[in-house]
């Protein structure tokens, strides 16, 4: 499994600003054409939307399924840059949202009898993950009237 994710790559890494204060920052990380089912990889995202980094890590190092992996290293990967470039410490971070969309299919073929072929469509997908600030996820729950 660890050989799957070997050279792992971050596609983008930016930070969106909402409204006009600095406070209120969400920093985006993509990773695309992931070799697996988008079902496979939401299963497991559904797992931990909303929840702290800790919290986030320890699920998924106890979860048995192979979807487990992209998102721990893309997560663990995304908390150790922001916590270079921007100084915010581990604990202080909360996994806001987590997007898997679909991507292409790569095309195969497997042989068959008297020489024909069938087509195989292996499918790829796309993972966003959003961290925020705690208290900035806390404040913006109280706002709308979220909080569990």
């Amino acid at each position: 499994m660890q050989k799957m994710i070997k050279n792992l790559v971050v596609k983008e890494f930016f930070i969106m600003k909402i409204g006009n204060e600095s406070k209120k920052e969400e920093i985006k990380f993509i990773y695309q054409n992931i070799n697996m089912s988008t079902y496979k990889l939401r299963r497991v995202a559904n797992q931990i939307r909303g929840q702290s980094f800790e919290e986030a890590v320890l699920i998924l190092e106890f979860l048995p399924y192979r979807a487990c992996y992209p998102l721990l290293k893309l997560i663990s990967n995304a908390v150790e840059k922001v916590s270079d470039s921007m100084g915010l410490r581990k604990a202080d971070l909360i996994v806001s949202k987590v997007i898997v969309n679909a991507g292409s299919f790569k095309k195969r073929l497997q042989p068959r009898a008297r020489g024909r072929s069938y087509p195989i469509e292996k499918p790829t997908s796309h993972l966003t993950i959003m961290l925020k600030e705690k208290y900035v996820y806390k404040k913006e729950e109280e706002e709308n009237g979220t909080k569990d």
